[in-house]
């Protein structure tokens, strides 16, 4: 079985880093995130989340408050990407398979940063370095949480992380976090659609049937 124990030390965690450890994400990246604009909890398409660590947060930094449950703080938000629609749309409705086009409003946005963005690869070796292993990708996320705020103990000024989704074949993924990546995401968007838009059709419907996710609206 991989291995995935609770995070050791930060000095062991800063004292094994590499420069091959460092993903430069360079600003004609496009990432793809798909949102939630209306219901209990809405979403702007560029508003990180400052309240967690929540259940389904694989890399949810906040410290949990009383009792276990999630906490808000405002020096600690949160926002997760992929590099292409089905990977978003495996991560987002991985808990039913269902792709549900309208309820809650879903958003499908595509942005650039506005500057190169460093991240700690999570792909590579230093999961292996410091007494992980790839399962810091699919393992339990109370672990990988605590993961999370150890590395952002260990490594205030990076902007997040470079991951493997456990949802698709693992494809690349990225978690921001603000401070500091708040300042890297553009006024604008390059595409900002809702789910339910028809020129989504044939795309979501291709990415529905290779995931065998249900495709609704």
């Amino acid at each position: 079985m991989a291995r995935l124990p609770l995070p050791p030390a930060r000095a062991v965690l800063a004292g094994r880093l590499r420069d091959e450890d460092v993903v430069a994400v360079h600003t004609a990246t496009r990432l793809v995130r798909i949102f939630t604009a209306r219901g209990n909890h809405p979403q702007r398409w560029n508003s990180f989340r400052y309240t967690g660590p929540l259940p389904h947060g694989r890399f949810d930094q906040q410290r949990p408050g009383k009792g276990g449950a999630p906490a808000t703080d405002r020096r600690e938000g949160v926002l997760y990407f992929g590099l292409s629609v089905r990977t978003s749309v495996a991560e987002v409705f991985q808990t039913t398979s269902i792709v549900d086009r309208r309820t809650r409003g879903p958003q499908l946005v595509v942005v650039r940063p506005t500057r190169t963005l460093r991240l700690l690869d999570l792909t590579g070796l230093w999961p292996t370095r410091v007494g992980a292993s790839q399962e810091i990708s699919s393992g339990p996320k109370k672990i990988t949480q605590a993961w999370a705020r150890a590395i952002r103990s260990a490594f205030g000024d990076f902007d997040g992380l470079w991951y493997r989704s456990s949802m698709d074949g693992g494809e690349p993924a990225l978690c921001l976090w603000d401070p500091p990546a708040g300042q890297a995401l553009p006024a604008e968007a390059d595409v900002l659609l809702p789910l339910d838009h028809p020129g989504l059709d044939v795309p979501l419907g291709r990415v529905c049937e290779a995931l065998n996710y249900t495709l609704l609206g």
